[in-house]
């Protein structure tokens, strides 16, 4: 299968197909985080030669956002709001005109048809090429490890720690790894998903009889549920992940 690499200045007709697949593989609580709703759609706008896609022919294999940033502190000092700081700052750092020298991943989705194919690691090389192209010093990535949804009360610093036999335990922090990448450390309030007692009813078809903490499908760590405030939080931990330019 050969594929084929475009950006939004190549293709911006791909942006709606691209973002049904990302509709069609993400959780639909994780569509309702503040900070992407407000600037992620002018990603494509703003920042087009940092949103691209994988192409099959005419179908999407995958469709990958990142932004450019600027950071002169240590990789250990990247903050702990992770994926919703990195979007933002992204756009305050082009609004004040700062120079960037960091490329942060945003998203990296794969349409279902091609998952387990190998194309992860393909979508990672492409992130890294925009990278070398636009002369940054490193890809930065608040990763979404893949199977911590199966382990939602253990701390994600714990759960990075788990390993299957020599190698990490998770598949995505493992094909990171096995890619050169390193992780930094957990940023532990990476998204932060609001919404009413109904709002997360109609996200995750669930009901939620009493005040307290929920286990919910796709989600890293349990939601918590105030029935008095009629609301409900979902702070999501992340791990950063620096990989070399």
């Amino acid at each position: 299968m050969k594929l084929e690499f475009v950006t939004t200045v190549d293709r911006t007709d791909l942006i709606e197909k691209g973002d049904k697949i990302i509709e069609q593989v993400w959780p639909e609580f994780m569509l309702h985080d503040a900070v992407a709703n407000e600037y992620f759609f002018q990603l494509y706008s703003d920042f087009p030669e940092y949103q691209y896609w994988l192409l099959d022919g005419e179908e999407i294999v995958g469709t990958g956002n990142c932004i450019p940033i600027s950071w002169t502190g240590e990789l250990a000092d990247l903050p702990d709001e992770g994926w919703d700081w990195a979007l933002e700052k992204g756009f305050n750092d082009l609004k004040a005109g700062l120079e960037p020298n960091l490329l942060c991943a945003l998203s990296i989705t794969i349409n279902p048809k091609y998952q387990g194919k190998g194309i992860s690691k393909e979508m990672i090389r492409s992130m890294v090429q925009i990278g070398i192209k636009s002369k940054l010093e490193k890809l930065i990535i608040p990763v979404r490890p893949t199977l911590k949804k199966e382990f939602q009360q253990l701390p994600m610093d714990d759960y990075i720690q788990k390993r299957d036999g020599s190698q990490l335990f998770d598949p995505w922090l493992r094909v990171h790894e096995k890619m050169g990448g390193k992780i930094i450390q957990v940023c532990s309030k990476a998204m932060d998903i609001r919404g009413t007692i109904q709002d997360w009813k109609d996200w995750t078809g669930l009901d939620f009889p009493k005040t307290g903490s929920y286990e919910i499908e796709g989600a890293l760590k349990p939601i918590n549920i105030d029935l008095e405030k009629d609301e409900g939080i979902y702070i999501e931990p992340n791990v950063w992940i620096a990989h070399q330019l």
